[in-house]
């Protein structure tokens, strides 16, 4: 059973969460957010499917009992992180969403102090977009992407909520 008091922690990313990851389907819209099978992913060595850039970059997310949650990507750009995150599609939408996030944001803090915590997001996201000013960020920037699907919409959603420590 989850609830919406669930406390998060942020784990390097091991390869069986990777592999749960990419078994996710989201409902349409946003199965936009899906990715490739695991054997795929490690084949064509992409995103965490690459060892080193999963021990670099990504996160698992699990809660006390060390259930998989989400993950999240803290890529490094001149000082800023841009965070990259999912969570389980059968827990979208049950309250969480800003505590999870709250989580992925103070784990950024907390490695690379000095630098400006942002991310992207689609902007037909309404409930990301919801999530994310809940939980601190505000909307900086527009612009188009390419994505799988063609050029789409995104905002840059640039953390300004208190500081954490």
């Amino acid at each position: 059973m989850t609830q919406k008091g669930t406390t998060f922690h942020a784990l390097p990313m091991s390869e069986e969460h990777a592999a749960e990851i990419c078994t996710w389907q989201y409902e349409p819209p946003y199965n936009i957010y899906g990715w490739l099978p695991w054997e795929q992913m490690k084949a064509l060595e992409i995103e965490f499917g690459d060892p080193e850039l999963r021990a670099t970059q990504y996160l698992s997310i699990v809660n006390d009992a060390g259930e998989l949650y989400g993950f999240a990507q803290l890529f490094p750009l001149t000082g800023v992180t841009r965070l990259g995150l999912g969570m389980r599609p059968d827990l979208c939408g049950q309250g969480m969403g800003t505590s999870f996030v709250n989580s992925i944001v103070q784990e950024a803090a907390v490695r690379n102090p000095q630098n400006d915590i942002d991310l992207e997001v689609l902007t037909w996201n309404k409930r990301a977009i919801r999530t994310y000013e809940k939980a601190g960020f505000a909307i900086h920037d527009t612009y188009e992407r390419l994505t799988p699907e063609g050029p789409k919409l995104f905002f840059c959603m640039v953390f300004e909520g208190a500081k954490l420590k």
